[in-house]
């Protein structure tokens, strides 16, 4: 499926640690990996196959290997707790999974728990040469697991023709060329890392530098030498970036800002990027960030344009071959902008199934095909902006729908507040009131009564937020994204 792994491409496709692994040794690598895997099998047929493994040559050489073996890859996050991984295995009906040594004692009882084969990966490869399966692109390829936040995490089955259609949209959205390379740093167990920046890169013909999790000085190092042409982050990765440059002499850190204000393409997602992270980031490199819209479930389904506006707190048009709408409470097609509504979407791009969980599928889309993603959106000016959640950014107040997103969008422009977490809290006479958790930067003070005279004028249409808290930090799950707070200091 990835034209650019083939015996006789010398290209550079991986850099880790300084090792260079060229395409045609990857396709040597993944080769026998699958011939290990199929152990004189013709094909895997479907056979879940997982592995816990850190961004490294090793991860790209066992993905690859399962699906040239006709197996579903299942990628596991390498900082899950034993229950978490019991889940994912026990769900997924994992036959083998794949670690390095070291971590196999660790996963031993539970693998023997679960039944699941547990194997080195630096003992798992076949010398011998085998024909391969030839895989139609409807076959299932990979499983990934949603974020749980509203049940136990469910299996998103993707396959080759739904990875495909998301690789390639990207391609020509974001101008991918053999030329480009990029660090990743991100989780390899989400959406995110996987096909924007692996998939994409490998696609491309790309070089892809690994790293086993985010090193600030490496990474940053990386940039000042110019190793990079695009880098993508979360919304964390930028702020962290930032604060550790108010740290530096001034001449290393314009080194590294001019790092990145050469770069073709700077690109922010998995969470909403803040306006004023937004302008920082431009008024210090020079980069406006290009931010997107996708899911598990879907890859990537909007996105600010390559070339083109890329506006603030917007996350642009839909992409190519993705189609897109919003959809009321009513049910009605949201006709013109201004009105929210839920993000439905249909094309090539969007998954196949929930594992083993067909009532969960169906549920999750309509009798004529679309996918219903649970996020509203509103259409602004052509360009779509993300309000949150249906079910936790969205607040109703009074009659009115309230975007917790948009509300901490605004008071993020407060020079006393350094992180906010906006979330509705149980009202007699509103049925939800806005309630902000609130940290300060050093050294800064906020009174409720200082903060509400300053929302005035800027925050008039979403009611000030009628209780507040300030707190030392805030909750965060695994890609430092603010989870909700627990709401009874307020109540």
């Amino acid at each position: 499926m990835f034209a650019q792994i083939r015996p006789d491409n010398g290209r550079t496709a991986l850099i880790e640690d300084g090792r260079t692994v060229s395409y045609g040794e990857l396709d040597a690598a993944s080769r026998r990996f699958a011939a290990g895997l199929l152990g004189g099998k013709a094909d895997l047929e479907e056979e879940r196959i997982a592995f816990f493994l850190p961004g490294s040559a090793d991860y790209v050489t066992v993905m690859h290997g399962v699906w040239r073996a006709g197996g579903i890859a299942v990628p596991l996050n390498t900082g899950s707790a034993i229950p978490e991984l019991e889940h994912y295995l026990s769900t997924a009906r994992v036959t083998r999974l794949v670690a390095r040594a070291d971590d196999c004692a660790n996963l031993a009882e539970l693998c023997a728990q679960c039944g699941t084969e547990l194997l080195d990966v630096a003992k798992l490869g076949s010398e011998e040469a085998v024909s391969l399966p030839d895989l139609p692109e409807t076959r299932r390829a990979m499983i990934l697991f949603t974020s749980g936040t509203t049940n136990k995490p469910k299996g998103v089955v993707s396959t080759h023709a739904n990875i495909r259609a998301q690789i390639t949209a990207l391609i020509e959205a974001w101008e991918w060329s053999e030329e480009d390379a990029i660090p990743l740093f991100l989780p390899l167990h989400h959406i995110h890392g996987i096909i924007n920046v692996l998939g994409c890169g490998l696609w491309a013909g790309a070089a892809v530098h690994l790293f086993g999790k985010f090193d600030m000085e490496r990474i940053v190092r990386g940039v000042a030498a110019g190793d990079y042409s695009l880098f993508m982050a979360v919304p964390t990765v930028y702020v962290k970036i930032l604060q550790y440059l108010e740290g530096l002499e001034s001449e290393s850190a314009e080194k590294i800002c001019s790092g990145f204000g050469a770069m073709r393409l700077n690109v922010s997602g998995s969470a909403a990027c803040p306006v004023p992270l937004f302008e920082q980031w431009r008024k210090r490199t020079g980069q406006v960030l290009l931010e997107r819209y996708g899911m598990t479930e879907i890859g990537m389904a909007i996105s600010n344009p390559y070339r083109g506006e890329r506006r603030a707190g917007h996350v642009g048009q839909p992409l190519p071959g993705v189609e897109v709408r919003l959809v009321d409470e009513d049910g009605s097609v949201v006709d013109g902008e201004g009105q929210p509504g839920e993000i439905h979407v249909r094309g090539p791009a969007v998954f196949l199934e929930y594992w083993d969980n067909p009532q969960a599928t169906a549920e999750s889309f309509t009798d004529d095909g679309w996918f219903c993603t649970g996020d509203m959106a509103v259409l602004d000016g052509g360009y779509y902006r993300i309000m949150g959640r249906s079910s936790i950014d969205i607040i109703k107040s009074g009659g009115y729908k309230l975007s917790a997103l948009e509300i901490e969008g605004v008071l993020l422009n407060h020079p006393a507040i350094a992180e906010i977490a906006v979330v509705g809290a149980e009202d007699e006479m509103w049925g939800e009131a806005v309630a902000a958790f609130i940290v300060l930067q050093g050294g800064a003070q906020l009174s409720f009564e200082e903060l509400k005279a300053w929302c005035d004028g800027r925050l008039s249409s979403y009611k000030v937020p009628k209780r507040v808290q300030f707190v030392e930090a805030l909750p965060r799950n695994a890609m430092g994204k603010v989870t909700k707070p627990d709401l009874r200091p307020l109540l």
